[in-house]
């Protein structure tokens, strides 16, 4: 239920226009503090992890591991996503509430 719950969010957030996906677009997000939240895919690489976490950190923007990639690019209509930031503050508290439920934040992003 939970799951479906945050890429049900994630799928509202891109039809509203609300979403940043892939490495350049969410980094050009959080570094412009357009980005209320990051998500990164659970099967992304490590450098990549490692990157967008040390990157959320220092622009205090939360960070979670949630999700294969398949799964995050398909609720936002495309092949598949190794991470995506929300724009819309409204629509990343609904999302980080769900999460925080399951998935505790990265270590970084406390």
């Amino acid at each position: 239920m939970t799951h479906n719950k945050v890429l049900s969010y994630l799928g509202i957030a891109k039809k509203g226009g609300h979403v940043k996906s892939g490495a350049f677009m969410t980094e050009e997000a959080v570094k412009s503090y357009n980005a209320f939240l990051v998500i990164i895919a659970d099967d992304a690489s490590s450098n990549t992890k490692k990157k967008f976490e040390d990157m959320c950190k220092n622009y205090e923007v939360p960070c979670y591991i949630y999700g294969s990639s398949d799964e995050l690019g398909h609720c936002i209509g495309t092949e598949f996503r190794m991470c995506l930031a929300i724009t819309d503050e409204g629509l990343s508290k609904a999302c980080i509430k769900v999460l925080e439920e399951k998935t505790p934040k990265t270590e970084e992003s406390i």
